[in-house]
């Protein structure tokens, strides 16, 4: 009989912490820095349009830095929060702990025999961590990491923002604006596709999603630089 072999799974899920946040940094840094030289190109020269990209670069990777760290830092907060109440519970009474762990695999449709071994075993094992899984959802993926989000939103919006700028500098000057927002949208398309891949989503559908609203953040911004014809 041939031997059965066991080997770790990658599943797509682990990777959602950093992917969310990358994703949502290169996408937002292409978007925004690109709207931002578009519209004050409709309106200024290129020069101006440049030192508005950078501006908004600096700014923009800040902004997604410090936004992510403090959201993902309350979401840590009422982690910890709701651990050390769980853990607190454990302490008191350990007896209702056991069973409460008990029913929530006995409504997954494990018998009630069997459940209660599996509670008892993990709970022997790592109470809290068993409580934390299963009862709080909580586990090593879903875990909040602050840091990790605030660094990765920076650098990939940094890195999405520096895309619509080279455009800029290689653009001719009359030409800048249509190469600038054909660019970015081909950027887009290629960021929302390996986004797709590296999640397992449908491709076209996530190209086409973050295509459309590049394009129509660029148009409304390109509209606004028209119809004031002054920087903003």
């Amino acid at each position: 009989m041939a031997r059965l072999r066991l080997h770790p799974e990658k599943h797509l899920v682990d990777r959602i912490g950093w992917l969310r946040a990358a994703v949502l940094g290169a996408n937002d840094g292409i978007v925004s820095t690109a709207s931002l030289i578009v519209g004050v190109a409709a309106a200024a020269t290129r020069n101006e349009a440049l030192i508005a990209g950078v501006a908004g670069l600096v700014a923009g990777a800040m902004s997604m830095a410090a936004g992510e760290y403090v959201s993902v830092s309350s979401q840590s907060d009422t982690e910890q929060a709701d651990l050390a109440r769980e853990q607190k519970e454990l302490g008191e009474n350990i007896g209702f702990e056991c069973e409460e762990l008990a029913r929530i695999y006995m409504k997954r449709g494990v018998d009630q025999e069997l459940a209660h071994r599996v509670a008892d075993q993990l709970m022997a094992k790592d109470a809290l961590a068993a409580h934390a899984h299963d009862e709080l959802g909580i586990s090593e993926i879903t875990t909040a990491r602050p840091v990790q989000a605030a660094l990765t939103s920076a650098a990939t919006f940094s890195a999405g923002a520096a895309m619509p700028l080279l455009m800029v500098i290689v653009s001719p000057a009359n030409a800048l604006i249509p190469i600038v927002s054909a660019a970015s949208l081909g950027f887009l398309a290629l960021l929302g596709a390996i986004g797709a891949q590296a999640g397992g989503a449908n491709v076209l559908r996530a190209t086409a999603r973050v295509t459309f609203w590049g394009a129509l953040a660029m148009a409304l911004t390109a509209g606004i630089g028209k119809l004031f014809g002054t920087t903003v």
